[in-house]
């Protein structure tokens, strides 16, 4: 007798394997874009996704979607109304994302070009910013670029969230960061640290 719940799950593993063999395929070929080995985990997505008030949110853009994992627990949790796209600069994972997420507008674009795009999605202000970019794997010129084109796109008080490994603390392009964030941002504070996750890692919870 076939088993409709052992054929879910194992649909389910196999699918999960997929994403994680081209998470890895990726990193390997682009390793300073996607700068990890394995998508984030539903610990790491859940912290993430805790750091917005939805409610207030009319306008939200995810930076470096990866497979989707992060994108998915957006559009579950922002209003009807919301406006969201993604930016992902990787091919590959812009085709995960999809596969994931099929109604999902994603530009594959630099996050540098963010005001351009949402001039496009005729957006003024964003309300907050989902971020999935590898920050350690950026030279210290890239991040300034990157951070600085957040004020001309976030809504003064708006939210930024980003997460990074736990072992980045005591290096000191971590350190940097850290510091990069604080001057860049009215407020920033640290989850705890996600141990379920591959690398352990936290989240960057920032206003502007």
């Amino acid at each position: 007798m076939f088993n409709v719940s052992r054929s879910i799950a194992t649909s389910t593993w196999v699918n999960l394997l997929g994403e994680k063999l081209t998470f890895l395929r990726s990193f390997l070929r682009q390793p300073t874009q996607i700068g990890a080995i394995a998508p984030s985990s539903s610990d790491l997505v859940a912290t993430m996704i805790e750091s917005f008030n939805w409610m207030n949110i009319n306008a939200v853009a995810e930076y470096g979607p990866g497979t989707g994992v992060f994108t998915q627990a957006i559009m579950q949790n922002m209003k009807p109304e919301t406006r969201f796209f993604a930016i992902e600069q990787s091919a590959e994972m812009v085709k995960a994302t999809l596969k994931r997420c099929p109604s999902v507008k994603i530009y594959q674009d630099s996050v540098t070009n963010v005001q351009r795009l949402c001039e496009i999605e005729s957006i003024d202000r964003l309300d907050a910013i989902v971020s999935g970019l590898p920050w350690a794997a950026f030279p210290d010129v890239l991040q300034d670029r990157i951070l600085n084109e957040i004020p001309k796109v976030l809504r003064p008080g708006g939210s930024f969230a980003t997460f990074a490994y736990w072992q980045g603390l005591a290096l000191p392009a971590g350190k940097r960061f850290s510091r990069r964030l604080r001057s860049h941002f009215s407020q920033v504070q640290r989850s705890k640290t996600v141990w379920k996750n591959m690398p352990p890692a936290f989240v960057y919870r920032c206003v502007l």
